[in-house]
C-alpha cells in the first residue's frame, strides 16, 4: 500500500474506532487527539523500508533496521505495538502529559497501517518472529492505488454514516470488550515493571 493509502485508511479507522466507541477512552476522547496521532504513526511500521517515504527522511534509522529485520518484519508485528508501548509507558516521564487518547490514537494509527498491509498479497508477520504471515489480498499492487482510495473512501463513509446503535453482540461490542480487558492486563503488567 502506498504513503496515501495509509494515510487515508488510518484516518478512516480513526473515525470508525471513535464512532464505534472501540475503547471507552476513543469513545469520550477529543477528535482533535485521535485523528492527528492515528495520523503521525501510520506510516512508522515502513520505517523498515529505506525507500518508504518515512524511510528517505530518516535513511540514518531506516537502513539499520532494514538490515536487522528486513521489510515487513519486526516493525510489522503486534510484538513491536507491545515493545512500543511499554518502552513509552517505562521510559516517558511522568512530567510529560499525553492524554489517554491521544495513545491511543497513537496505537491506532500503527495497527491500521498492519491491517491495511494485511489486505495486500505479501501480508504481515502479525505473530513476528513466527513466519507466518496473515493476508486478505484484497489489493494487488500492479493495479495502482486507484482501489487503495476507493476502498478508504468507502471505509470513511461508512465510518462517519455508520449507525450508532449497535447490538450488544455486535464484532464491534465484542473487540471492545477484549481492547478492554487487554488494556487492564497491559496496564497491571506495566505496574509492576515500575514497582521492582
Amino acid at each position: 500500500m502506498t504513503a496515501e493509502g495509509h494515510l487515508l485508511f488510518s484516518i478512516a479507522c480513526a473515525v470508525f474506532a471513535k464512532n464505534a466507541e472501540l475503547t471507552p477512552v476513543l469513545a469520550q476522547g477529543d477528535w482533535w487527539h485521535i485523528v492527528p496521532s492515528a495520523i503521525l504513526t501510520c506510516l512508522l511500521p515502513d520505517i523498515d523500508h529505506p525507500r518508504s517515504f518515512l524511510g528517505q527522511r530518516l535513511s540514518w534509522l531506516s537502513k539499520p533496521i532494514a538490515r536487522m529485520f528486513g521489510h515487513r518484519g519486526f516493525t510489522h508485528s503486534l510484538l513491536a505495538v507491545f515493545a512500543a508501548l511499554t518502552l513509552f509507558y517505562l521510559k516517558v516521564p511522568d512530567s510529560w502529559i499525553v492524554p489517554a487518547d491521544a495513545v491511543q490514537g497513537m496505537v491506532l494509527g500503527y495497527l491500521s497501517h498492519i491491517l491495511a498491509d494485511m489486505l495486500t498479497p505479501a501480508g504481515v508477520p502479525l505473530l513476528w518472529p513466527c513466519r507466518w504471515r496473515f493476508r486478505f489480498p484484497i489489493l494487488a499492487p500492479r493495479k495502482g492505488n486507484q482501489l487503495e482510495r476507493v476502498l478508504c473512501m468507502a471505509l470513511f463513509a461508512y465510518a462517519v454514516f455508520m449507525p450508532q446503535s449497535l447490538p450488544e453482540n455486535s464484532a464491534v461490542r465484542w473487540s471492545s470488550s477484549m481492547i478492554n480487558m487487554l488494556q487492564t492486563d497491559f496496564n497491571r503488567f506495566i505496574h509492576r515493571r515500575a514497582e521492582q
